[in-house]
């Protein structure tokens, strides 16, 4: 066996049976949990797993406190989200690409994201290619929502999907959750338009990761920025492909847009002492 695996977790209770169940072929399953209130520890320790407990700060400051604090058994980690599953053909590819020789430092893994029981292949920026599977000691992490990954090395790619479900607790569940991304992505807008961030320079760097965050800083720069992500993923990306949820879910993100929008000027206003 040549990979552990980190499930990140807070009151999870609901999904982390069935996601550690995917994992039950890893020798090593590390549940980082930020204090939860649930029985998400109770069943993690019953699936044999090892409890972790830290409270969270942003999520690259805890992810980089998890690859360089948490004692692995093996060289390579595969990170999972409580809400995602590892079907078998992933854990058959990361297990023939993850050895001890091998030259990559990390690979990109492609995600699946399902709504009301159907998967979200328009209404989504799929193919988005997150870095998941690393070695600990040659990845940080960068921005403090929707982390950027930062590798020391060559970075390759698996072919085998993650399955995600971001609406597992419902979507009260989800709008509360990014309720407080928006407090987070309201701070990154402040440092694109303060000019403090420069990640738009890398446009057209050869690495998707690069070029997703220099995406990000450009739309940030963008007026009507709501109504604009609504129509991209409506009728650009064709999310009325996807029936009721694509049109719900281009919905949601577009609400969610706005939120960071609003935050942002709240920052400003309390920045120039002026009343909210």
């Amino acid at each position: 066996m040549t990979v552990s695996v980190l499930v990140l977790t807070l009151n999870e209770g609901i999904n982390i049976g069935p996601c550690l169940d995917s994992l039950s072929w890893s020798n090593d399953i590390v549940v980082l949990d930020s204090l939860s209130k649930d029985d998400t520890t109770s069943i993690a320790a019953s699936r044999g797993a090892r409890v972790v407990e830290r409270a969270f700060d942003n999520w690259s400051a805890h992810q980089n406190w998890a690859m360089k604090s948490i004692e692995f058994k093996n060289p390579w980690v595969l990170y999972l989200d409580a809400d995602e599953r590892c079907p078998a053909e992933l854990r058959d590819e990361v297990l023939r690409r993850a050895t001890a020789t091998c030259v990559e430092s990390a690979f990109r893994i492609r995600r699946k994201d399902f709504f009301m029981g159907r998967w979200l292949k328009h209404a989504q920026l799929y193919p988005t290619w997150l870095v998941r599977l690393v070695r600990p000691e040659r990845i940080r992490y960068e921005r403090l929502v929707n982390p950027v990954a930062v590798v020391d090395g060559e970075i390759g790619q698996l072919d085998a999907h993650i399955l995600h479900y971001p609406f597992s607790h419902g979507i009260g569940h989800w709008i509360a959750r990014h309720n407080n991304y928006s407090d987070f992505e309201s701070r990154e807008l402040l440092k694109v338009r303060d000019g403090t961030s420069r990640a738009g320079s890398k446009l057209l760097s050869p690495d998707p990761t690069e070029r997703r965050r220099a995406l990000k800083d450009v739309f940030f720069r963008l007026p009507g920025r709501p109504l604009l992500k609504f129509l991209y993923y409506l009728v650009w990306r064709r999310g009325f492909l996807d029936g009721r949820a694509g049109i719900t879910y281009a919905t949601l993100q577009a609400i969610y847009e706005y939120h960071i929008d609003c935050k942002y000027h709240e920052l400003i206003r309390r920045r120039q002492g002026l009343p909210i």
